[in-house]
């Protein structure tokens, strides 16, 4: 609750509001059995007309009244609980871009996905209902009660009986109930993660004709979230029929009782309706208490499901700001970036993926990353923004402790294009301005031409504007690919990361990829991780990876004559004879 409160204290007015305004529809509902009883043992008795009349004058203008009082706490409750279930979601979306790729990794996106959409909504009907309820019910049943002995203390004692019985029941079946609805919470996290997975990955499943497959693992996920949501439905649909009937005994024991009173003169026979209608009252105000519990009890689940993610915090801590004043030495600044023994260990993997790295890149260089699948490449270049921090070794970039850098500041010197590509839906000028918000249009073209994209984009009938749809499935692969290349240039960054990110492109406009880079500004650091050793070849530093350690550091001539996994991977290229294969 605490996250919730911090919201919640914003809707003060609107939270004491709603309760009241409901406690005074109950109290007219109170009076309802009072007046009947007069009408009953003085109107109808006396055949007066008139006092009949005008009770039920009485009843319709309370009834209009309650009317009125129930609306307006609807309002007030519905306006606290979506305005602090709103706040609470963009506390929790903020919280998540916050959060590294580590933490990310462990909790998975299909979970935050659910947390931030399904257990919300809950812990957002949970609480309206609460505000609506939580003061109502409990005044209905024990103000009936008061009013039972008001009328005959004796029959009042079965009231006295009947409300610890069921708050036995309502509160027992609670208990049982609200560990299970966490399960059935995270059997829902399975069916996100399967339905998210299949429809990210629905081209790749139908080209292995892999569809019956995925059906019948997709519907064993669902069975199981079935199985799981219909044992605690059959648990909570006992609530009901044990409520009613404890209610309807009491009902019985009270026209056993009271008949005898009546025929002895001690009650009227509208004291006794007034007491079935009060334990009536009890019947309906217990059954709406059980369903608040039952919607609590799902929300207080979903509530802590999405206090879990809050509470969450990031191993990566960044110093608040750079210090402006802050001076680099003139042999430092030559440096652009440098590993000092590096190695890294993914959250709850058993080995490490880099293994006593090293090595120092100066200003304007170019460095070629190569290496098997599985090697530490994309691994190595994530260290250098920061993505993930290295378990032991340092990191220098541009002569400073990566840790110094502040997050701004370090996500403005380092640009980098993933080797998943990723654009978002919007136009091309909106995909561009990620990279930079202020960049004017002639510096989009000119990171357009750079990275291959101009002619496409030219062609294009509305060109900037041109409408990007979600994913960029009205696009081609290399034409994402070069459009988040040139998102990367627009950015201006002092080191430019590209990750595997040619690998849709073919190998002459992968040529005039390379040759376009060489005009950027000559301090401009480039990396290149790349399959191809065309790609990387006229680096002027490459670094060979095997199983996450450094195989091998030099130029392509270099490496031909002392690295023999450069070799090997030259020669399956392009043949012994240099040519390509």
């Amino acid at each position: 609750m605490k996250y919730l409160k911090v919201y919640l204290k914003d809707y003060k007015r609107d939270s004491i509001l709603a309760p009241l305004f409901k406690m005074l529809e109950a109290m007219f509902d109170l009076l309802v059995p009072v007046v009947v009883a007069h009408i009953i043992n003085v109107g109808i008795v006396n055949q007066d007309r008139g006092d009949i009349l005008m009770c039920c004058g009485i009843l319709v203008l309370m009834a209009i009244v309650g009317l009125c009082c129930s609306f307006t706490a609807q309002y007030f409750a519905a306006r606290a609980a979506i305005g602090s279930a709103t706040g609470l979601r963009h506390m929790l979306f903020a919280h998540i871009q916050k959060l590294g790729f580590s933490e990310m990794d462990t909790i998975g996106s299909s979970t935050l996905i659910t947390r931030m959409t399904s257990d919300i909504n809950q812990v957002q009907n949970g609480l309206n209902l609460f505000l609506r309820l939580f003061l109502r019910s409990p005044f209905i049943v024990f103000g009936a009660m008061v009013m039972a002995f008001t009328i005959n203390v004796r029959l009042a004692l079965i009231f006295v009986v009947t409300i610890p019985v069921l708050s036995v029941i309502i509160f027992g079946l609670m208990g049982l109930t609200s560990p299970l609805y966490k399960k059935v919470q995270g059997k829902l996290d399975v069916i996100t993660g399967n339905a998210r997975e299949n429809l990210s990955g629905v081209r790749v499943i139908r080209a292995f004709g892999r569809e019956k497959e995925e059906s019948e693992k997709f519907s064993q996920a669902n069975h199981e979230l079935v199985k799981e949501q219909l044992f605690v439905g059959r648990i909570s649909a006992l609530m009901n029929p044990l409520t009613y009937s404890v209610v309807n005994i009491g009902i019985i024991a009270i026209l056993w009782a009271g008949s005898r009173s009546v025929e002895s003169g001690v009650l009227m026979s509208g004291d006794i309706v007034a007491l079935v209608n009060y334990m009536s009252q009890i019947l309906v105000e217990l059954v709406k208490l059980a369903n608040l519990i039952v919607t609590i009890s799902r929300a207080m689940a979903s509530l802590g499901r999405v206090e879990q993610v809050l509470d969450t915090k990031t191993v990566m801590e960044f110093p608040e700001s750079t210090k402006r004043g802050e001076t680099i030495s003139p042999n430092k600044t030559e440096e652009a970036v440098s590993f000092a023994h590096v190695s890294l260990s993914y959250a709850q993997a058993g080995e490490e993926s880099l293994s006593d790295i090293s090595f120092s890149v100066k200003r304007g260089e170019t460095i070629g990353i190569i290496g098997g699948t599985g090697s530490g490449k994309s691994s190595l270049v994530h260290l250098i923004p920061r993505f993930y921090d290295a378990t032991s070794g340092q990191i220098f970039l541009l002569g400073r402790p990566i840790q110094k850098w502040d997050r701004e500041e370090l996500r403005k010197k380092v640009g980098i294009v993933m080797q998943k590509v990723q654009v978002f839906s919007g136009t091309i000028r909106s995909n561009l301005l990620m990279g930079n918000e202020g960049a004017s249009e002639e510096e989009m073209w000119q990171a357009l031409r750079i990275a291959q994209a101009e002619e496409f984009v030219r062609k294009k009938s509305d060109g900037l504007d041109e409408t990007v749809e979600q994913g960029g499935r009205n696009l081609s692969g290399g034409q994402r690919q070069r459009l988040t290349i040139a998102r990367a240039l627009v950015r201006r960054p002092e080191i430019l990361i590209l990750d595997d990110s040619s690998s849709a492109l073919d190998y002459a406009t992968d040529a005039a990829l390379r040759k376009d880079l060489k005009s950027l500004p000559s301090d401009v650091t480039v990396f290149l991780v790349s399959q191809r050793t065309s790609s990387i070849r006229h680096a002027d530093h490459i670094l060979v990876l095997e199983d996450g350690k450094a195989a091998g550091w030099g130029t392509h001539e270099e490496l031909l004559e002392s690295c023999e996994i450069y070799r090997e991977i030259y020669e399956s290229q392009y043949g012994k004879g240099g040519r390509a294969v």
